[in-house]
C-alpha cells in the first residue's frame, strides 16, 4: 500500500507532519509519499535529524491556504501540494492520499479530480467519534444542506465502512434527531426515518439523540454537515 501525504497544508505543517509520515512508514511499514517544497522538506529533516531513507518526496511549489476558496485546487494554485497529491491519486500512483488543510478545497478536489464512486451523489466527510463504541458521524461539514436520499447513501457508504474497517456486522445505522419517536424532527429526519425503515440490507435503530452518543446506540450517525460539524466540535 502507498499512501500519499500532503506535508505543507493545516496546523503545524509541515514538521509535525513529515514526523507523522516518517512513523507511519516504520511503525506501519506502509510505502509513504510526501508532498511538498522538497527543499523546505529535506532542511527540515537535516535540521530535526530525521531519516528520510524510506520516504518519497514529490515536489509542489505551492500550498493552498486556509482562506483559499475551494476551487482554487483546481483552479488558482493547480500546483500545489494537494493539487499535486490529488492528481497522483487519480493517476493511480497511489491507494490513498491524506491531507490536514483546507477542507473546503480537499472536497472540491476529491470530487472534481478523482471524482465519486459511481451512482454516489454526494461525497460526505466521515469521522470516527472515538467512544468506547466507536461511532461514525456523517456528514461532519461537507454538505450544509442535504436530502432523505443522500442520508440513504451515506447509509450504505458507512456500513460498508464500519463493516470493512471497524470489523463490525452489521452495523446499526441511526439519524440524529431531537428525540427518538420516529415522527421526531424537521422533514429531513422524518422522511428519512422512513425511507430507510424499508430498507432490509441495512441495520437500521431509528432515530438517536446525542446524549446517547458515547453510550452504543449505533454505529453510524445520520445528520446533514452544518450540524455534525457542530456535534463534531
Amino acid at each position: 500500500m502507498k499512501i500519499i501525504i500532503d506535508v505543507m497544508s493545516g496546523d503545524h505543517a509541515p514538521l509535525e507532519l513529515l514526523k507523522g509520515a516518517i512513523l507511519a512508514a516504520n511503525e506501519y511499514r506502509v510505502s509513504i509519499a510526501v508532498v511538498g517544497n522538497r527543499q523546505v522538506i529535506e532542511e527540515l529533516a537535516k535540521e530535526n535529524d530525521l531519516s528520510l531513507e524510506d520516504i518519497e518526496i514529490v515536489h509542489a511549489d505551492d500550498v493552498i491556504g486556509m482562506e483559499d476558496k475551494p476551487l482554487a485546487v483546481i483552479r488558482e494554485k493547480s500546483n500545489s501540494s494537494m493539487s499535486v497529491g490529488l492528481r497522483m491519486l487519480e493517476n493511480g500512483e497511489g491507494d490513498a492520499y491524506v491531507s490536514a488543510g483546507n477542507t473546503g478545497a480537499l472536497l472540491a478536489g476529491a470530487t472534481l479530480m478523482v471524482r465519486r464512486i459511481k451512482g454516489v451523489r454526494r461525497a460526505a466527510i466521515s469521522t470516527v467519534l472515538p467512544f468506547p463504541s466507536p461511532v461514525l458521524l456523517m456528514d461532519a461539514g461537507a454538505n450544509l444542506t442535504v436530502t432523505p436520499e443522500d442520508f440513504l447513501q451515506f447509509a450504505y457508504m458507512g456500513s460498508y465502512y464500519m463493516e470493512k474497517m471497524q470489523g463490525i456486522r452489521r452495523p446499526r445505522v441511526g439519524i440524529l434527531n431531537n428525540g427518538t419517536e420516529y415522527n421526531k424532527g424537521l422533514p429531513l429526519q422524518v422522511e428519512a426515518n422512513a425511507l430507510l425503515r424499508q430498507q432490509t440490507d441495512l441495520n437500521f435503530v431509528g432515530n438517536v439523540e446525542a446524549k446517547e452518543l458515547p453510550f452504543g446506540a449505533c454505529d453510524i450517525l445520520l445528520t446533514d454537515g452544518f450540524t455534525g460539524n457542530i456535534v463534531l466540535k
